[in-house]
């Protein structure tokens, strides 16, 4: 399937389903009706023990107040009772002797009246006249006073604050409704427009987000999320982009290099069934139709290993055993010398001259795959006389080894260094300057050294003056 079928598929399953602001807003709204019926739920249980703490604490300061006078008279007790009674307060007078007076005086019992001749306070509920009301007393100078209410008046005073909690209720839920609702359109609008640009993407567009949010602070609105959200698409668009472009200019160099030796072979082949080749020069069109054929297969057989390593093909085999990486080196040096001599160029190998054998853990045979890979690519590009090394050590640190290939050749640049691993940059780049093979040879070596569990890295200038590429080993691959 196509990226834009793709993407126009995906479009028509997600037709169906709600949206992330409506999710948004019914969330909020729910979260915002919960908190505000917790809130009203709390409070109207909340009313009744409000209402009754605070006629309690007017009962007290008056029942304080009263106490404090040296002697109530009977005259005093019933003009208090007066005043007192037509809020529902009912008034008892304790004397030192214990005897109470007053139309409240039924409602203190034995305990109440011991407690407040030892001047202690009063706080309790009693039965008065088949009413429940609260009692509070307060010891004096003079015996005490000891005042109540009924309940009922309690629970009036709990029902107005109730009502009265009614539209600051309704007032807060219409509040954080709107609230959840704006916060969530807030948080929405750029997930949406993120999406937006998320399916573009999917479906092959390039260069749908202009700025990321660091070079625009317009686009980092939203939380940090977001923000994150939003800068991941810009680096992925630009990646996409610059991906893409790679691809089709590495198409591009593929087809060159396997159109040049077709239109060779086939020029060629073309000229022997006319029969306008000369006889003397059958031998050498043979020759050069099989340098030809033999380019184009190392051509065809390097894109077949590059994409076996790049799709971790399970036909791409690693078969780890006890590798003797001298003894491997040692064997690699007597082809390579010959080779390098016959292009005229000197050839050297380092190893260890004393200690036990460097025995790891490996592929063997992919080791010197790798090393032939960037031995044959030094010989491309070392001139005649100059030298190349292969050579071997123990790793400095953590166990392991490392496997280098120097050359003489004209090195690297910095910025050759920062692509030398990418298929085809290299050779795109000096395809008119320097001798080139297919151009994936690095690309090859670095994921076959990766799939070794090791890393290869590149110094674009060694001791030899050329390139130094230096392939480090675990002990014990992963």
């Amino acid at each position: 399937m196509t990226p834009g079928r793709a993407g126009a598929a995906a479009t028509t399953g997600n037709r169906g389903r709600r949206t992330l602001a409506r999710e948004l807003v019914l969330f909020a709204g729910f979260v915002a009706l919960v908190a505000v019926l917790l809130s009203g739920v709390t409070a109207w249980y909340t009313a009744r023990g409000n209402a009754e703490a605070q006629e309690r604490d007017r009962l007290a300061r008056q029942a304080t107040v009263l106490s404090r006078v040296p002697r109530l008279s009977a005259l005093l007790v019933e003009g208090e009772q007066q005043i007192a009674g037509a809020n529902g307060v009912r008034l008892a007078v304790l004397d030192p002797s214990g005897a109470l007076t007053g139309p409240a005086a039924d409602a203190v019992s034995h305990a109440g009246r011991d407690r407040l001749l030892t001047h202690r306070p009063l706080s309790t509920t009693a039965t008065l006249d088949g009413q429940e009301v609260l009692v509070e007393g307060r010891a004096g100078r003079a015996g005490g006073v000891v005042l109540t209410k009924a309940t009922t008046e309690v629970d009036a005073a709990a029902a107005r604050i109730r009502r009265n909690l009614v539209l600051p209720l309704c007032a807060g839920l219409l509040g954080a409704g709107a609230a959840g609702l704006l916060l969530a359109r807030r948080i929405a609008r750029p997930l949406t427009a993120a999406a937006g640009v998320a399916g573009r993407l999917a479906a092959g567009e390039r260069g749908t987000t202009a700025t990321a949010p660091d070079e625009d602070p317009r686009a980092a609105a939203g939380p940090r999320e977001v923000a994150e959200v939003s800068r991941a698409l810009a680096v992925l668009d630009r990646e996409l982009a610059r991906s893409e472009e790679r691809r089709r200019e590495f198409l591009l160099s593929v087809s060159h290099e396997i159109r040049t030796p077709l239109t060779t072979i086939r020029g060629y082949a073309e000229a022997l069934a006319d029969g306008v080749v000369p006889a003397d020069r059958v031998p050498a069109t043979g020759r050069l139709l099989g340098a030809e054929s033999e380019r184009l297969d190392r051509f065809l057989r390097d894109l077949l290993d590059l994409a076996r390593l790049e799709a971790d093909a399970a036909d791409f085999r690693i078969d780890t055993t006890d590798t003797d990486l001298t003894a491997l080196v040692t064997h690699a040096a007597g082809t390579w010398r010959e080779r390098c001599a016959r292009h005229g160029v000197r050839f050297a190998l380092e190893r260890p001259e004393s200690g036990p054998p460097l025995t790891l853990r490996t592929d063997g045979f992919r080791v010197r795959q790798l090393a032939d890979c960037l031995l044959e690519n030094a010989l491309r590009l070392t001139p005649e006389g100059g030298p190349v090394v292969l050579a071997v050590a123990p790793a400095p640190e953590g166990g392991g080894a490392l496997l280098q290939v120097r050359d003489g050749g004209p090195g690297l640049t910095d910025e050759d260094v920062e692509v030398a691993f990418e298929r085809g940059a290299l050779h795109d780049r000096y395809r008119g300057e320097r001798p080139v093979g297919s151009g994936l040879g690095l690309a090859i070596a670095h994921r076959l050294a990766t799939r070794l569990g090791g890393t290869l890295t590149v110094l674009g200038h060694g001791p030899e003056g050329g390139a130094a590429f230096t392939l480090t080993l675990p002990a014990d691959p992963p």
